[in-house]
């Protein structure tokens, strides 16, 4: 018999996008008994609630709960206590899913006896600035060693976009850390590899994520990736990568820099030339995206770029700042069923 899959869906005032998500699980070419969804609502104070109550209403193996912690990780971890699947699927709700989605998925886990698997995250955005975030996330100079973000080959991968797993797994390593506002789903998946797990991701697992489209969005949610790095960072020095350190390199560099002008002429040649590598760098690769993807981009995505390399990279500072009586601790598993 083909496994049960336990499809965990986590909103907080999604009423933009939650609708698109559900179709496309409901569209699954997986069989319809053998899956069971669960949204998992964070107090949303918009029609969230309503439309999922409307699109669920009749459907079978279909749940909705409130979530009464409001992160993300609570949501989940009340996904997993309820969830009767063999296999634990999460969704983001701005995803939409290909009809194969679970199925292909099921496939990889089986074939390649990973722990966990998932697709990569293709991006799409609305309007110019939505489109420029999509390129730019997509590609290694925007986001670093995230190669589930830009893999067109399968491989093994520190952590992946909406990862599923065996439900057992939960019992050997417990649920998500409810600490972690952000990051959640890499703690998860670097536990998961400190107890000499794998992690495959398959460009054949295919979705498509919305991501923000407007610039300070973008800004808020990469300062928020770097504030809890921090975290990660405390609970998984290990599993920590120099790709991790660029932001936070060239944010130091710029500070500091900065700062050197007001005591040494020496400042304002570090500063002109920390500027001025990062200015050529930027443009270049800005340049080469244009000509694969149509000039129209350009005037965006210098900007995009220096978004996502800046606000991560002071993120990564107020964290260190934020969470600096918190070296040593270790990571909360609440759900280990």
């Amino acid at each position: 018999m083909m496994p049960k899959i336990s499809i965990l869906v986590a909103m907080r005032n999604e009423a933009g996008y939650i609708e698109e998500c559900l179709s496309s699980i409901f569209a699954q070419d997986y069989p319809t008994d053998r899956l069971e969804v669960w949204v998992l609502d964070s107090q949303s104070s918009d029609d969230s609630w309503k439309i999922v109550e409307r699109i669920l209403k009749g459907r079978p193996n279909c749940h909705l709960l409130s979530n009464s912690k409001i992160t993300q990780s609570a949501g989940w971890n009340l996904g997993i206590k309820h969830a009767t699947g063999d296999i634990i699927a999460i969704v983001s709700a701005h995803a939409e899913l290909a009809s194969d989605y679970i199925s292909t998925a099921v496939e990889t886990m089986q074939r390649t006896c990973a722990d966990m698997v998932g697709g990569p995250m293709r991006a799409d955005g609305k309007g110019r600035v939505g489109k420029a975030v999509a390129l730019a996330t997509s590609t290694p100079f925007g986001v670093g060693g995230g190669r589930f973000h830009y893999t067109d080959r399968e491989e093994e991968v520190d952590t992946v976009y909406m990862g599923l797993w065996w439900r057992d797994l939960n019992r050997r390593i417990g649920g998500f850390d409810e600490e972690m506002v952000r990051n959640q789903d890499d703690e998860f998946s670097y536990r998961l590899l400190k107890q000499g797990g794998r992690i495959v991701c398959n460009p054949s697992i295919r979705s498509r994520y919305e991501n923000r489209s407007t610039l300070r969005s973008l800004w808020r949610q990469y300062f928020q990736y770097g504030l809890w790095k921090i975290r990660v960072m405390q609970k998984h020095p290990r599993q920590m990568r120099l790709s991790h350190f660029i932001p936070l390199a060239f944010v130091t560099a710029l500070l500091c820099s900065t700062g050197f002008i007001f005591f040494s002429d020496l400042g304002q040649l570090l500063l002109a030339l920390v500027s001025c590598s990062y200015v050529l760098a930027n443009l270049s690769f800005s340049v080469w995206i244009s000509y694969k993807h149509g000039w129209k981009h350009l005037p965006l995505l210098p900007i995009v770029f220096a978004i996502l390399h800046l606000s991560y990279g002071l993120g990564f500072l107020a964290g260190i700042v934020k969470f600096a009586g918190k070296w040593g601790t270790k990571s909360t598993n609440p759900v280990s069923h």
